[in-house]
């Protein structure tokens, strides 16, 4: 990329939570291949971020590629407004077979955070249905995240989440206290008390809970106890309230199950996926629920839910997930997940007791550290293509996702790299 095009890019182009004209230029991508980025000056850097969770089979996948280029030959893109396609079709036959039991409705949606608020709008308009018009509000976890549209941003933690410029434009939800219970320990009484109090006292405005299923991602990279989301389940059902679980980020094996629920043996009433669905391709997320809810939408006028985004189903889009969760399922990724998982904890938990790391947490193919102070990001894009690797730390939290095909010798590459960004930047 030429310095006339860098500067464009600097004066006109907006990047993810930047300003125009940042004081560190975004480094420029020519190529990728494997696990690789390949910058415009020919330096190579490991993608520890799988492009934010997303490209779990590394980039320029042959498999993957020769089904795009057979789809875009066929059939690119047709309205899904009155018409369908054998590839969302398919897409939806495998999403229903492998998600949790019970989810058989798929609503196909152009990215999570649509997938988040086309889940929202779902419990709005199944209570209106119901008759029950009082239940507009939803309880959410302290310290969740769940996308960047402005339904999705009412159920972000309102104190310490990235949308507290909006706050008094938001609807007001409820928000309840993080699980004090990690994972791998119980839940006791006193861990879910708080929403057990909110749901007996609002359960008739409330029209469901909405949470990251063990893992909280972009809200702070907490990882809470099993029992709790069983817990949570148990309340649910007991108070007539539905439950969320927005999957977006831990959807598609990476906290060592394919889906998060699992670790807790819970299907939730809605379902959000999205990211590693088409493994960094395209945007695509879904929305699965109930026969339950589907039902109670459709008894109602209009009869229909009401939502219909212009690029819903697109046909090249769903091939390359079919083809991207065919190549997830056909893999030895519950082999490689363990393998992935212990490396990262071999060579990360030592660190817990250095003097700038707060905490460090490993589950599955996501290794955190959490620091005292906030790294400061500008010396840490300055010092990544020194150290051969692509981080992207926010606040305290310096974390890998990496992609499912990383070796060892690479994943060492990164936890180093992880290690040398504490030092360096916080």
């Amino acid at each position: 990329m030429n310095p006339s095009d860098l500067a464009f890019d600097a004066n006109h182009i907006w990047h993810p939570y930047s300003p125009l004209n940042q004081p560190i230029s975004p480094l420029a991508v020519r190529t990728a291949q494997g696990v690789t980025l390949e910058l415009d000056d020919g330096r190579q850097l490991i993608d520890a971020m799988s492009s934010w969770w997303s490209v779990i089979h590394g980039y320029n996948h042959p498999t993957i590629n020769a089904a795009a280029k057979e789809q875009i030959d066929q059939l690119s893109h047709v309205m899904f407004g009155g018409l369908t396609h054998q590839p969302a079709v398919d897409l939806c036959k495998t999403l229903i077979e492998i998600t949790p039991a019970g989810l058989e409705k798929v609503f196909l949606c152009d990215s999570g955070s649509v997938a988040v608020d086309v889940a929202m709008k779902m419990a709005l308009q199944y209570w209106q249905a119901l008759e029950q018009p009082k239940k507009t509000k939803f309880a959410a976890l302290q310290g969740g995240y769940h996308g960047d549209t402005l339904g999705a941003m009412s159920v972000c933690d309102p104190s310490t989440g990235m949308h507290h410029l909006f706050s008094d434009t938001l609807a007001q939800q409820h928000f309840i206290e993080r699980p004090a219970c990690v994972f791998g320990s119980s839940c006791k009484p006193q861990h879910i008390l708080s929403l057990e109090q909110l749901l007996a006292c609002e359960h008739e405005t409330i029209a469901a809970v909405i949470l990251e299923p063990i893992v909280q991602g972009a809200g702070g990279m907490y990882f809470y106890a099993a029992e709790y989301l069983q817990a949570v389940r148990s309340l649910c059902d007991r108070y007539g309230i539905l439950l969320i679980a927005d999957e977006i980020a831990t959807g598609f094996g990476r906290t060592g199950k394919l889906f998060a629920c699992e670790h807790a043996d819970i299907a939730p009433d809605i379902l959000c996926i999205g990211k590693a669905m088409t493994g960094g391709y395209l945007s695509l997320a879904a929305t699965l629920t109930t026969d339950a809810v589907a039902d109670g939408i459709g008894r109602k006028e209009p009869g229909a839910f009401m939502h219909g985004p212009t690029f819903m189903g697109n046909p090249l889009a769903c091939k390359i997930a079919s083809t991207s969760i065919e190549l997830l399922l056909q893999s030895n990724w519950q082999q490689r997940l363990p393998a992935i998982e212990k490396q990262l904890s071999e060579n990360l938990l030592p660190l817990k007791n250095h003097d700038k790391i707060h905490d460090v947490r490993v589950l599955g193919a996501i290794g955190v550290i959490e620091t005292h102070t906030p790294v400061d990001m500008h010396k840490v894009q300055k010092i990544l293509p020194e150290l051969g690797v692509w981080l992207r730390p926010f606040g305290r939290l310096v974390y890998t996702m990496p992609p499912f095909i990383i070796d060892a010798k690479q994943l060492d590459t990164i936890t180093h790299a992880m290690q040398e960004v504490v030092e360096r930047c916080a």
